[in-house]
């Protein structure tokens, strides 16, 4: 793929599209917390979760109680299939000094969503993926990166302010901030998410200078003789 992606503009643009979803993503992180202990529901919570960033790379509004929708349970079988095949290569690929098995896991990192938007087989869904994000992968993986990094600093902060003299309050005080800000951190990582999966999926890249429109030559009024 020649067309790459611009990672500051991708960050700016996923901040975007997660502050238009941004309460409902919030109620749908708390609501998947909620109730993940529970059996055969959490499956299709969990598939459910996997189309975020296809339905806000539409524009929809997402609708917080969707992910219970018994749709997502129906093919909860090559679900698994796919999530092993994922797994099982990665797991293979980081034996080898670690690279591979990050070059993999970007190439697939929108697998899953591609078998909830587009209805793919399990290898379809792999191949389409590493087609997608083929050129892009360390663009992809610079723009996830430093999301989790911004995360990361914030809540190492937090620790240390909070964690000054061993006080026990303290301390739990700086626990509950960070799951705030973790929950609250969601939003953008999935918009994030959903601005790369419209760039792939589309190929209107962010920052993609367009070409100016040849104007059509005037045609000459006939001169009155």
């Amino acid at each position: 793929m020649d067309k790459k992606i611009n990672i500051m503009a991708t960050i700016k643009d996923g901040l975007a599209i997660a502050l238009v979803n941004f309460v409902s993503l919030i109620l749908i992180t708390v609501l998947y917390l909620v109730t993940i202990w529970i059996p055969y529901l959490n499956v299709g919570t969990t598939i459910a979760m996997c189309s975020l960033p296809a339905e806000m790379a539409k524009g929809n509004m997402v609708n917080p109680l969707f992910i219970f929708d018994g749709k997502y349970r129906k093919n909860m079988g090559e679900f698994f299939i796919l999530m092993a095949l994922m797994s099982g290569a990665i797991s293979v690929g980081f034996l080898f000094m670690g690279i591979p098995g990050l070059v993999i896991s970007v190439a697939w990192n929108f697998a899953t969503v591609l078998f909830v938007d587009k209805d793919m087989s399990a290898l379809d869904c792999l191949r389409e993926s590493n087609r997608l994000t083929y050129g892009n992968k360390w663009r992809i993986f610079g723009a996830e990166f430093l999301m989790g990094l911004a995360l990361g600093v914030i809540c190492g902060i937090i620790s240390g302010l909070f964690g000054i003299g061993d006080i026990n309050w303290l301390q739990a005080i700086g626990t509950i901030l960070s799951v705030v800000l973790i929950i609250f951190m969601v939003p953008a990582i999935y918009g994030v998410e959903a601005s790369i999966y419209r760039q792939l999926t589309t190929g209107e890249f962010l920052d993609e200078p367009v070409a100016p429109k040849a104007e059509a030559p005037k045609a000459e009024a006939p001169k009155a003789e």
